[in-house]
């Protein structure tokens, strides 16, 4: 009987193992899916805070260009600024005042008019510089400033009236009106220039503002 070749003997090809079966306690690991970003402001309040950013920058910008002369020899045009300044300051409580139809912007003042303890921790945490600084949606920081700047502009508004209807108050109360128009505002010019500092260390809030929404802590 004649047997053919390769059907006797060891074959030269190597048999692959069988692939090993995970075990009946193991499970798959599935990484988890990365955190959903969180609402930080709605639409409306980022219309009322760019609107009202846009109006402030324009008073600030056409009081340096009324104040400083040589601002004023550049630009030159004076009647044209003073008009400009004069309806920026007058349109800048409207985006305040529209934005009271918002549910979000209504809470966010409720919010942001109020101190906690997490407030007065935050405060003497960095009165004493350290890095733990305990807080909510806004720090005390934010609603100090949002405060401060609320009532300066009010101040503003009523001093600048009284410059601008100059036949409706004596001499006195213009002469004083000017005088706390011009040392407030710049002393809001500094105010605002800390602000702006501090959004452009700050990038994940000015993506909040952007986008309406901030990563989770």
């Amino acid at each position: 009987m004649t047997s053919t070749p390769g059907s006797a003997g060891p074959t030269d090809a190597t048999t692959p193992p069988p692939p090993e079966r995970p075990s009946h306690g193991a499970k798959k690991r599935v990484p988890s899916p990365p955190p959903a970003p969180v609402r930080r402001f709605s639409p409306a309040e980022r219309l009322i805070h760019r609107t009202t950013a846009i109006l402030t920058l324009t008073c600030v910008a056409t009081a340096a260009c009324l104040y400083l002369p040589s601002l004023a020899e550049l630009v030159g045009r004076r009647h044209l600024v003073v008009t400009v300044h004069i309806w920026t300051g007058l349109l800048l409580p409207v985006p305040y005042v529209l934005g009271l139809a918002s549910r979000a912007f209504r809470a966010d003042l409720a919010l942001l008019g109020r101190l906690t303890p997490a407030d007065r921790a935050w405060l003497r945490a960095v009165r004493r510089r350290r890095p733990a600084r305990p807080s909510g949606k806004f720090n005390a920081g934010q609603k100090l400033f949002a405060g401060w700047i609320a009532g300066a502009t009010l101040v503003m508004l009523g001093t600048g009236l009284l410059m601008w209807l100059s036949h409706l108050a004596p001499l006195t109360w213009r002469t004083g009106a000017t005088f706390v128009h011009d040392w407030l505002a710049l002393a809001m010019g500094t105010v605002i220039a800390g602000h702006l500092w501090m959004a452009a260390t700050h990038p994940e809030a000015r993506r909040a503002l952007r986008t309406g929404f901030t990563r989770p802590r």
